[in-house]
């Protein structure tokens, strides 16, 4: 039945709607446990999806009491903003799209709205319209707020995961006592660039290396930031104690260091062997060929 004010009138729709929230917040998570969304999720037992549910319910009530149904920043979602966060990216897990979980969000809307229908039935028909709209748009809004919680965790994921690939393309080989080596291959930006200085630098402290090769030869050409990102490197790593070598430079990158005017002040070498064989022989450490003098 529907709600009135203390002067007899009829509660205004938010009202409504917050008032039929809390009456029907065990009938509600009950329909959603039986969702693909709530059953998926929570697969340890029914009671769980029920209990999700019943958060959930209580968040749209709270946004409702705060007449901002439209406003999907309502202090009211940030109660279930995690909840909802993970709950997209488990079906997101298991091979779902983002149109496929937004369709599976929008399903919870049918259940809520025929509860509210049955419970006003016997209002005026203005009323009731006015009462659904209101129910509708809280939860569009609450499709709204859980797609962007979900695509924020995405993100994040695709973040971590691209920062994982950056560290396992960027190895640091240890070449000698005192000598490691870190050969890059592909394009190298600025964020690949920030990885390749902190790479080497724990190499540096880990490896008590004295010597630090920056082999590029597999990289096709760099832009002024990453030049002048990879001299940073070379000074970070003479400060800690080593002597960095830069070998493999291309005929593209060299044009456009010298285009840019950028002060190489550090040892380049042509090639990788060449750079090796520079830091033993300065290491003390040369290289014999047992062939040589055999006739």
């Amino acid at each position: 039945m529907p709600e009135h004010e203390a002067d007899g009138q009829l509660a205004t729709p938010t009202h409504e709607v917050r008032d039929f929230l809390h009456r029907r917040r065990e009938q509600i998570a009950q329909r959603w446990a039986d969702e693909p969304l709530f059953r998926t999720v929570f697969t340890v037992s029914r009671d769980e999806a029920v209990e999700a549910g019943k958060v959930v319910v209580d968040a749209l009530a709270q946004v409702a009491d705060s007449d901002q149904v439209e406003d999907p920043d309502a202090a009211g979602f940030s109660e279930v903003r995690e909840q909802l966060s993970r709950m997209g990216a488990a079906r997101s897990r298991a091979g779902l799209s983002n149109t496929q979980v937004s369709s599976e969000l929008a399903a919870l809307r049918p259940p809520v709205e025929n509860l509210l229908a049955a419970d006003l039935e016997q209002a005026p028909p203005e009323h009731l319209r006015a009462c659904s709209t209101t129910l509708t748009v809280l939860m569009g809004t609450l499709r709204l707020v859980a797609m962007q919680s979900a695509l924020s965790e995405w993100q994040a994921l695709s973040d971590r995961q691209r920062m994982q690939l950056l560290e396992v393309a960027t190895p640091v080989i240890r070449l000698w006592d005192g000598i490691v080596a870190v050969p890059l291959i592909g394009t190298l930006d600025s964020a690949r660039s920030q990885v390749v200085m902190e790479t080497l630098l724990n190499a540096v402290v880990d490896q008590h290396a004295r010597f630090a090769i920056l082999d590029i030869t597999g990289v096709p050409t760099v832009d002024s930031l990453v030049a002048q990102h990879l001299m940073k490197t070379v000074a970070a790593a003479r400060l800690m104690g080593a002597q960095c070598i830069v070998s493999g430079i291309r005929p593209a990158i060299a044009q456009t260091i010298v285009h840019l005017g950028l002060d190489l002040d550090v040892i380049t070498r042509a090639s990788l062997a060449d750079a090796l064989g520079y830091a033993l022989h300065e290491l003390g450490a040369d290289i014999v060929n047992p062939g040589a003098g055999q006739r």
